[in-house]
């Protein structure tokens, strides 16, 4: 049996998968994420990890693909990450650097990239190839895959799909320092500040509370048939909607993945971002699917291991 390592860089944790070559998942487990001394002994502390569970199965690295990793940051084609400042890194070669400390074939991506990989391989959007994932989540993330490859782009900023621009009219600042990206509507921090803001002019009944203005209250309200959450889901379904038109212009994928926090709300969700979708899109898009994603947490972990 051939083996295949995938790992994600999160903030806090460090997910670490062992699956076969196929993609089926021997085993998988957590490390700390030391973002000590601008993140120095991440790759390192990875390393480490995988070299002792070889120590461990008795796997020898000749029977060893390669290892993949997923960051949070900018990772162009040759595996250069381009300041991932969650992690405290600046530029350098990242795939070198982790092929360098294991000895083995290594392959760096964004996290956003690699998960789009992974929903691809093992998940909703499993027997397509020109997919494009959208993380619902703090933010919204992206990934795009065409005929199965990743589309990082020159300096790997390509899927930033949270940046589209939506409104020429926002005030407020978006954590890029923009104004009116469509992760200011989409994201849980969006509807949240969505919710919040028409929580304050509505008159009527409803279960919402100024303590909870939460997208899973939200959703949890639509579902209850609440008027004043299903107005903040259609502010959400269209400008969501309108985003994801826009995209299939560009790329006209075969699939839509919704995944993130957000995603959790389950099939309401696409009941909502489907029909601003089909108003929006150039009629030769309209047919794109818009499924959920199905791997969680775990979609960065097979997908990195995709990647090699």
């Amino acid at each position: 049996m051939k083996y295949l390592f995938g790992v994600d860089i999160g903030g806090t944790t460090v997910k670490m998968g062992l699956l076969s070559e196929v993609g089926e998942c021997l085993e998988k487990w957590e490390i700390p994420t030391d973002k000590t001394n601008n993140g120095a002994n991440i790759l390192s502390d990875v390393a480490a990890s995988i070299v002792s569970k070889l120590s461990e199965k008795k796997i020898d690295k000749s029977d060893v693909i390669g290892v993949g990793a997923g960051v949070p940051g900018p990772v162009d084609s040759k595996g250069i990450v381009h300041n991932a400042v969650n992690l405290g890194w600046g530029t350098f070669n990242a795939a070198e650097e982790l092929s360098s400390l294991t000895g083995l074939n290594a392959m760096v991506g964004n996290d956003a990239n690699v998960a789009a990989l992974g929903e691809m391989w093992k998940g909703g959007a499993k027997g397509y190839s020109d997919v494009v994932m959208v993380t619902l989540g703090t933010g919204v993330g992206g990934g795009i895959i065409i005929d199965g490859k990743i589309v990082n782009g020159s300096v790997g900023a390509g899927g930033e799909i949270g940046h589209i621009h939506m409104n020429d009219n926002e005030e407020k600042a978006c954590g890029c320092g923009g104004h009116g990206c469509l992760e200011q509507y989409a994201s849980a921090t969006g509807i949240a500040r969505t919710a919040g803001e028409m929580f304050e002019e509505y008159k009527g009944n409803t279960v919402l509370t100024k303590d909870d203005l939460s997208a899973k209250a939200v959703f949890d309200g639509v579902k209850a048939g609440d008027e004043l959450c299903i107005s903040i889901a259609k502010r959400f379904g269209d400008m969501l909607g309108k985003g994801l038109a826009v995209i299939a212009a560009v790329v006209n994928p075969e699939v839509f993945v919704l995944g993130g926090g957000v995603s959790k709300a389950g099939e309401v969700l696409i009941g909502y971002v489907e029909p601003s979708f089909k108003k929006y899109a150039f009629p030769g898009t309209k047919n794109v699917k818009i499924v959920l994603a199905t791997l969680g947490n775990d979609a960065g972990m097979y997908g990195a291991a995709k990647l090699v």
